[in-house]
């Protein structure tokens, strides 16, 4: 009973301070208005900031090719970029313990080279060479794409193909087809595969010792056209990826009354050292004169991947909201429009991602904090209008509150040694060109 009642009290007690409060509420004093401003307190505005912006087209390079997720090789003689070279060295890994039988001689020795994506043309024969690499890759060891992969090779040619990109795609799936390059390569080497010693080949890391792995080199092109391809090169899930195979035959086999074609292949993994060198020539190109200077005309700007280029971007507007107490950034929104007509998009892809970085005060690039609260937030994207944007809501915010300096950005591409691609872009002197969309809130004092 005693409980029953205390329950009643409690009820009452919950009841009258509801009332209460939706009371308080419709009072002239309304609650929690005491705390902001009594004149107007809050005015919203939008500014399109242009005229502050400047920008240039920069160098990047180097970057890192070192075991990338996707590697590049081939040579691209661009009609507004130049010239792009990329080479490309891998090890080659025993998949079991090979047994060769009695008096194993080779009959031949090829290179199956994959790949899905081509940058480029497919009318421009390339011409790939083929050597054998006498010092180590190291797998553990950083690599840029000024690293000489000649220089680590023999200068004996064992192996060269001019051949023509193909792109075939699946009707109904729209997904790209495995391509295939088939190089054959000197006899002599498969058979010193061949007569490697049990001893050399008892695991991998001795292996590579006896068998360093390969070089492959495409020869430049000279005249406009060419092709950058996307190699399947290291092994993923159920694709075994790009491979050297030897075909061999022994005493066993040939007393057989139908022989066998015998094989034994060694796969590039995702263990294997795998390195590009890549070598940008920008000779004659609209661009060349203004290169890596802040001045000239930035009308257009340029990025590139595989350490080509990047656009250097200065907004001096936004230092004069420094210290502004009484300033709150809504949304930054910073925009760059292609120009489709100078990329060429209906032949070359532009980048499907771009990455805004900040600059401090010794030039250091870093990530602003936006990207941190969330990638799809800080944004980067290409549209589907042709633009790409990046949300600098908080770094423009901490510019204000004094907790970050600006020294300027740089705009680059995200995939930066796994993809061949490039993208102009209107510069800040352009009418419809790099601008600045910033809401912000001024509260009134």
């Amino acid at each position: 009973m005693k409980r029953k009642i205390a329950y009643k009290y409690l009820l009452i007690f919950w009841i009258i301070t509801t009332v209460a409060f939706f009371t308080a509420c419709n009072e002239p004093n309304d609650l929690g208005m005491e705390l902001l401003p009594t004149s107007d307190l809050i005015e919203v505005k939008n500014l399109v900031e242009k005229n502050s912006i400047s920008s240039y087209t920069y160098t990047e390079g180097p970057v890192r090719t070192d075991e990338p997720s996707k590697s590049l090789l081939g040579s691209f003689y661009d009609p507004v970029f130049g010239k792009t070279t990329i080479n490309f060295a891998t090890q080659f890994r025993l998949q079991d313990f090979p047994d060769y039988g009695t008096n194993a001689e080779a009959d031949s020795v090829k290179l199956f080279l994959y790949y899905r994506l081509i940058y480029g043309d497919t009318i421009t024969p390339q011409k790939f060479k083929i050597y054998e690499l006498e010092s180590p890759l190291d797998v553990d060891q950083n690599y840029n794409q000024d690293v000489n992969l000649k220089e680590l090779a023999s200068a004996q040619l064992i192996g060269q193909v001019d051949y023509t990109p193909v792109v075939r795609q699946d009707s109904a799936s729209q997904d790209t087809f495995y391509q295939l390059i088939t190089i054959p390569l000197d006899n002599s080497f498969g058979q010193k595969l061949v007569d490697a010693d049990s001893l050399q080949m008892i695991n991998n890391d001795v292996f590579l010792e006896y068998f360093k792995g390969l070089y492959i080199e495409a020869e430049e092109q000279t005249t406009p056209g060419g092709t950058i391809l996307t190699l399947e090169a290291a092994s993923s899930g159920d694709f075994q990826g790009s491979a050297l195979v030897v075909y061999y035959n022994n005493d066993e086999n040939k007393a057989e009354d139908e022989p066998d074609t015998l094989l034994n292949p060694y796969v590039i993994t995702r263990f294997s050292a795998r390195v590009n060198s890549i070598e940008h020539d920008y000779s004659g190109t609209s661009f060349e004169a203004s290169l890596d200077v802040d001045s000239g005309d930035d009308s257009l700007i340029y990025v590139q991947a595989t350490g080509g280029l990047k656009s250097k971007i200065y907004i001096d507007g936004i230092t004069s909201w420094k210290d502004s107490a009484n300033i709150g950034i809504n949304k930054a929104e910073l925009v760059f429009q292609v120009d489709t007509i100078a990329s060429e998009v209906d032949k070359y892809q532009p980048p499907l991602q771009l990455l805004f970085t900040v600059l401090d005060e010794e030039g250091t690039e870093f990530l602003p904090s936006d990207y941190s609260f969330s990638s799809t937030y800080y944004g980067g994207g290409l549209r589907s209008d042709y633009t790409y944007r990046f949300n600098i809501t908080q770094h423009l915010q901490q510019i204000i509150e004094g907790l970050a300096e600006n020294h300027g950005f740089f705009l680059t591409t995200a995939r930066k040694n796994s993809e061949a691609s490039r993208v102009v872009l209107k510069g800040s002197n352009s009418q419809t060109g790099i601008k600045l969309v910033i809401t912000y809130s001024k509260f009134m004092e």
